[in-house]
């Protein structure tokens, strides 16, 4: 991996990787959700979609014929706390790929009769999510764990808001998170040293510079919250505090996660879904932000058999919240990781994605075998002050479905008492 910065301070970060004969090219930008306000949510993504209407050069069919005229691939993305806007190409075709976005980026009209009908291509998004209710739900568990905070906004934004948003409202907002100093380039794959010249060339000129408002950290708030709906399944996600990305814990609760529900040899899955067959879908992940981080469960199972998985999962919860981890779990998981982070970074895009987000986020990058020893090197003690931090406070509960019988009686602090109790037999 290489870092050089540009002659107007833009970070470029790249790897060259000479065995393949393809070039992902990402521009990153460090605006999502958390940076909006309840007036505007919903802008960061909703400017997404608009870089691929048209600039002065190409409409939106031809953006997407340049792609398809030389079997590329062209796509952004839009998260809580940042922006990403891709290309996967032949090395040969780099050049265009870099013109094309640099267009969009610098150029895209965000033209007015365009963006009345992308707001309502939004609007349909946002309808089809709300119809997902294994989707909406984990939505729902960001506002029961972070409240009012802007952690908890939905990414895809609010009909009403969206409704009355304008190109100038656009504008103001690139002008203010689209600084160079929220910027970074990531380039991964088959490439030349001319590559620097040419992006020179397109983002050399980039001057709008600024600072962004410092982040406001989030408190975990342990509620709970329903939404009712007619739904053949119950969809129930239970929350605790996790890790931030720069966390040096992050390796430990990485590991907690996998042996929990992160894989098919996980916890629950094994208990929910082989061993009873009470969820097709079940499982657990954690969610690492600049400043917080959040470890979820997630099950879908049919109303008559919520209560058994309720339980069964506030078992598991409450025997790790005691028990913690076994020596052999945290050795099959430290194994279970090498090989999937290996695994991951078998293609251009996966690398340039990781690049990208760690020059963004952290501005700066550790190699593979850095990472593999820090995963090696995690400890019980590390593990335990993890599960600490977990179950400090009362678990944050969301579900969507026909009825909240189940989630509205279950005791939410109980795990709290458990994990002081181990603690105590600790010391």
């Amino acid at each position: 991996m290489e870092k050089k910065v540009l002659s107007n301070g833009l970070r470029v970060v790249m790897e060259k990787i000479a065995t393949g004969r393809s070039v992902s090219f990402g521009i990153w930008v460090k605006t999502g959700s958390r940076n909006e306000t309840p007036d505007n949510n919903g802008i960061s993504h909703f400017i997404e979609h608009m870089l691929f209407k048209g600039t002065d050069r190409f409409d939106a069919k031809q953006i997407a014929e340049q792609f398809d005229a030389i079997g590329g691939n062209v796509n952004a993305f839009t998260s809580k706390e940042y922006t990403c806007y891709y290309a996967k190409v032949l090395d040969e075709h780099l050049p265009i790929a870099v013109d094309v976005l640099a267009d969009m980026f610098f150029r895209s009209k965000l033209d007015a009769g365009e963006l009345a009908k992308e707001k309502n291509v939004i609007l349909e998004e946002i309808s089809m999510y709300e119809d997902t209710p294994d989707d909406l739900v984990h939505d729902l568990m960001s506002m029961a764990a972070y409240g009012s905070h802007p952690l908890a906004y939905s990414i895809l934004g609010l009909k009403e808001r969206l409704e009355t948003m304008t190109p100038d409202d656009l504008r103001a907002y690139m002008q203010a998170q689209y600084t160079v100093e929220n910027t970074v380039i990531s380039v991964a794959g088959n490439f030349d040293d001319s590559v620097i010249e040419l992006l020179e060339q397109y983002f050399g000129s980039f001057n709008n510079h600024g600072t962004s408002a410092p982040l406001v950290p989030p408190d975990f708030h342990g509620d709970l919250l329903f939404r009712r709906k007619k739904t053949e399944q119950n969809h129930i996600c239970l929350s605790l505090p996790g890790c931030s990305i720069e966390d040096p814990l992050q390796y430990a609760m990485v590991l907690i996660n996998n042996a929990v529900g992160g894989g098919m040899s996980s916890r629950l899955f094994q208990e929910i879904r082989e061993k009873r067959g009470l969820a097709y879908s079940v499982y657990s992940y954690h969610s690492a932000q600049a400043d917080s981080g959040l470890f979820t469960v997630y099950a879908g199972t049919a109303p008559k058999q919520t209560k058994d998985v309720m339980e069964l999962t506030k078992e598991m919860l409450a025997e790790l919240a005691a028990k913690g981890l076994d020596e052999d779990e945290i050795r099959k998981g430290k194994e279970q990781l090498k090989g999937s982070l290996i695994l991951s970074l078998e293609s251009t895009s996966s690398r340039m994605n990781r690049m990208g987000k760690n020059e963004l986020m952290l501005g700066r990058h550790e190699s593979l075998n850095d990472v593999i020893a820090k995963i090696q090197n995690v400890t019980i003690y590390e593990i335990n002050q993890v599960l600490d931090r977990m179950f400090a406070q009362p678990l944050s509960a969301a579900m969507v479905g026909t009825s909240d019988k189940v989630i509205a009686t279950m005791r939410r602090d109980d795990l709290v008492h458990l994990r002081t109790n181990a603690q105590a037999s600790r010391q």
